[in-house]
């Protein structure tokens, strides 16, 4: 059984333990098991969004909800992150700094389907897409002020790096929402 508070106490106990990042992706894992009683304790999503459940120095919790359709262009996070995946699916395309600029790494994307879990290292660089029709729901934990810490993204068309922009992401999750309900109008 998911119970949000008890989540929540966990997670700032392993955040402010050596070995937190390795601590909170079992604590994840163990939740994400129970996809129905995450989404249960959450509700169903009906809107794309990034809610915040809690924020401090050393721990951000996101339930973060994937529009239709979705793509985030590449970006960084400078803090080790883990996410588990509650409803629908989150396809997650990897990238690496080199000498010629940033290169993706691999062919095809990591696919998170409901149920599953991963851990990202401090230095991950990413993209992430909702391949789905519908909301894809996930629990965004992050050992750090995911809304403080200066970090990088990428253009998408150009791969040119530049400040992440917080207020650009909330405005794709704005856009995503545009055309949900013009989905659901139809």
């Amino acid at each position: 059984m998911f119970e949000l508070e008890r989540f929540i106490d966990d997670c700032k106990q392993a955040a402010a333990s050596d070995g937190a990042h390795k601590a909170i992706t079992e604590i994840v894992t163990r939740c994400i098991e129970t996809p129905d009683a995450v989404m249960s304790a959450l509700g169903e999503p009906t809107r794309a969004g990034v809610n915040k459940i809690y924020q401090a120095d050393n721990l951000t919790i996101l339930n973060l909800v994937w529009g239709p359709d979705m793509y985030l262009q590449p970006h960084n996070h400078e803090m080790e992150a883990v996410i588990g995946i509650y409803t629908g699916v989150e396809e997650n395309y990897f990238y690496k700094r080199t000498d010629e600029g940033l290169r993706q790494h691999g062919n095809r994307p990591v696919i998170l389907e409901r149920g599953k879990v991963a851990p990202l290292a401090h230095d991950t660089i990413h993209a992430v897409k909702n391949p789905l029709g519908k909301l894809t729901g996930a629990l965004h934990v992050y050992t750090g002020d995911f809304f403080e810490t200066p970090r990088s993204e990428w253009d998408a068309d150009t791969l040119e790096e530049r400040a992440y922009s917080v207020e650009n992401t909330m405005r794709a999750f704005e856009e995503s929402n545009l055309k949900l309900d013009e989905m659901q109008a139809q």
